[in-house]
């Protein structure tokens, strides 16, 4: 199911870096995240509500743009 707020979603394993990229056209980087938490957000029924349950204020964020 299409997000209203989340465009795309991907991970670096190495890093461990989730970058979550909004349908605005906002792209952030947030580090040191499990591989496990993009596992379960890539497979939420709403990535939105999974990013602002599991990710904002639990991880450092860069704002790439």
């Amino acid at each position: 199911m299409p997000s209203s707020v989340v465009s795309a979603i991907s991970y670096d394993s190495q890093s461990q870096t989730l970058r979550v990229i909004f349908v605005s056209g906002t792209v952030y980087n947030y580090k040191e995240v499990p591989e496990q938490v993009y596992k379960e957000m890539k497979t939420s029924g709403s990535k939105g509500s999974y990013l602002n349950m599991h990710i904002k204020g639990k991880y450092v964020f860069e704002k790439i743009k």
